[in-house]
Order: C-alpha cells, then sequence, then structure tokens
C-alpha cells in the first residue's frame, strides 16, 4: 500500500508542474501575442518550470491543495484595448488547462489498453485531473484569480474596475475561507467532474470505443 502511495506521489507530482508551467506560460504567451513584451522580458515566454513555480506556494498546493505559481507580470498599457487584454490574457491560462486536459484524457484511452503503460495511464489520469480542476478553480470571478478579469467582457469597465478596487485586498482572504469550509469544492467537484465526464465521452468517441 505504501509503496503504490509513493508511487502514485511521484506520478501527482510531474502532472501538478505541467499543469501550472503551462497555465503560467499560456498568460505569458497571450500577453506576448497582445503586443506586451513584458513576460518575455522577464523570463516568463518559456515551459521551464523554474520560470513558474513559487516554491512556497507549490508547496502549500500539494499538502494544502490550495496554493499560487508566480504571477505573470504584464503591462496592459501596452494592449490596443487595456481591458480586453488583460481578459484574453486571463483566459489563456484556464483555456490552455482545458486543453490539456483533453488531450491527456484522450491519451489516457490511448494507452490504459496495455499494462506495460500503467504508471503513463495513472500520470495521464492526474493531468487530465488537474488541468481541468485548475481551469475551474481559476474561472471564479475574485481577485487573483483570472476569473475576475473575465468580467471585462461582461461587465462595463467601470463597474468591473471597481470591483477589484472593493475585493482586491480581501480576495486572498475570501479564497481561504471558502477552501478551508469547503463552500467551494463541493460545486468546483461536481464541475470539473462534468467536464472530466463529457472529455472522457468525446474521447472515446474520436477513438472509436463507443
Amino acid at each position: 500500500m505504501l509503496q503504490n502511495l509513493t508511487a502514485d506521489v511521484f506520478l501527482m507530482l510531474p502532472a501538478l508542474l505541467i499543469a501550472l508551467t503551462f497555465h503560467e506560460y499560456a498568460h505569458a504567451w497571450a500577453a506576448d501575442r497582445l503586443g506586451d513584451p513584458t513576460p518575455r522580458m522577464r523570463g516568463r515566454l518559456t515551459l521551464s518550470p523554474l520560470a513558474h513555480i513559487d516554491p512556497i506556494g507549490f508547496v502549500m498546493l500539494v499538502l494544502f491543495r490550495f496554493g499560487w505559481a508566480k504571477p505573470v507580470e504584464v503591462n496592459p498599457y501596452n494592449f490596443d484595448n487595456r481591458e480586453r487584454g488583460l481578459a484574453w490574457v486571463s483566459l489563456a491560462g484556464p483555456a490552455m488547462n482545458l486543453s490539456l486536459g483533453f488531450i491527456a484524457m484522450v491519451l489516457l484511452h490511448v494507452v490504459s489498453f496495455n499494462p506495460k503503460l500503467t504508471a503513463m495511464a495513472r500520470l495521464l489520469d492526474w493531468l487530465a485531473l488537474y488541468n481541468v480542476y485548475f481551469a475551474v478553480f481559476n474561472l471564479i470571478p475574485i481577485p487573483p484569480l483570472d476569473g475576475s478579469k473575465l468580467l471585462f467582457f461582461f461587465l462595463p469597465r467601470a463597474t468591473v474596475y471597481r470591483y477589484l478596487d472593493t475585493v482586491a485586498q480581501y480576495g486572498l482572504l475570501i479564497l481561504i475561507l471558502v477552501v478551508s469550509t469547503g463552500m467551494i469544492s463541493r460545486t468546483l467537484g461536481r464541475v470539473a467532474g462534468l467536464i472530466l465526464y463529457f472529455y472522457d465521452r468525446i474521447a472515446l468517441m474520436l477513438l472509436g470505443f463507443n
């Protein structure tokens, strides 16, 4: 039992690193494409985990399932439309995670029938799970999460700025509260589970297993 648990941890950690790294890289890539060179100048336009991982935040995430990576610095004044630019950059992270989650699900079904690839199947399972949960969690509209910037797509910018100015100083405290009390984990679990279910169905259909 202990051996299986240890092996699973060694599969969880790379899955976690991949999900976090690609999430932050997507923010940097989107900002760069939209005309802001700040992430490139800060060394964030890379898939090296060392550029994106905050050691304390990563340990917190592993131990308590609540942590953080290094935020990607952007200068919104380099965007043609400041608010829309922020929204697109924020969307890039969850979109990357959702894409990786689906790819991992497809590959999971490809390797799952080969008993020699059991470890790879477990890694892909964790990769699909982490990516989908990261996407769903980051879409919560509470600063500093990405979902708070996505409000620029739906609300007048003055309303969004007023909301961000009001909530930003309490955002981390609110997140700790809702996570520690389980107020939001059940809802997120249902949403993530639904996405994973649809990923599973679509992957099976694409591979001709259904």
